[in-house]
């Protein structure tokens, strides 16, 4: 398996509100993490570090292999997340109104655990071919499942950047968790929006397709990113299933 992440300002940010990380518990399962923070001053940062953190130190501690104790236990710890950042965000008003999504994977030998609240997305390579495995809480996705806009009208919709969940924002949190079938030539690509809004998904299958490190993807990934504007920042993680080295960037 081969792990790797990159996490980069942008182009038109001032600070980098995202928070990449990878953990292992006890039995060896991984888990991935991706979290796009908002909010004004430093509110954004102080989110997706706590919940992040916290997130990944709780599961260093947990011991089981159970694919469905481990989404029990996840569901509960994002509750308990929520509940943390409102009531820091009610402490200090220099946080006031700090929120983040936060997309993850819990990478089990043959089957794969993926949430997320907001629109922080998880990707699957599988023969050569992407899909979306998360579900975007997103005003826009909601008008594309109804059926009033098409899905190229959603690309460039102007009101793309509006969610309608995350982590501090309302004391009810709903994450969407979903379980896969995972092949050992699988490729897992999560991201902030910073990633999915400035690179389509056919140039995110066309990075994953090439005989590259996971790092080297990753590298790649931001860079395209930012040469297609970089408007927001930018988050990669890859999950090579097959790679045979485990690389991991900590900038």
């Amino acid at each position: 398996m081969d792990i790797a992440f990159k996490t980069d300002i942008g182009k038109k940010r001032q600070t980098n509100q995202d928070y990449v990380q990878v953990y292992r518990n006890q039995a060896n399962v991984v888990f991935a993490v991706v979290a796009d923070g908002m909010g004004g001053h430093r509110g954004g940062d102080v989110a997706s570090d706590m919940v992040v953190n916290h997130f990944g130190t709780e599961f260093q501690k947990n011991t089981s292999r159970d694919i469905k104790e481990v989404s029990h236990w996840a569901n509960d710890i994002l509750t308990l997340e929520n509940k943390r950042v409102i009531a820091l965000s009610n402490q200090d008003s220099e946080l006031t109104g700090m929120g983040t999504t936060i997309v993850g994977a819990f990478v089990f030998p043959k089957q794969l655990v993926v949430f997320n609240v907001g629109d922080s997305r998880c990707y699957l390579l599988r023969d050569g071919k992407l899909q979306q495995l998360s579900f975007d809480h997103s005003l826009v996705n909601e008008l594309l499942i109804s059926g009033a806009i098409t899905e190229q009208e959603a690309k460039h919709h102007p009101n793309k950047n509006i969610i309608t969940q995350s982590l501090g924002v309302s004391p009810d949190v709903s994450p969407t968790f979903g379980t896969f079938d995972l092949q050992t030539s699988d490729q897992l690509l999560l991201c902030s929006d910073g990633l999915s809004n400035m690179v389509d998904d056919e140039q995110l299958e066309q990075v994953l397709q090439k005989k590259l490190t996971a790092q080297q993807k990753c590298d790649l990934l931001i860079q395209m990113a930012n040469d297609a504007g970089g408007s927001d920042n930018i988050t990669a993680l890859v999950v090579d299933m097959q790679g045979n080295s485990e690389v991991v960037a900590h900038d």
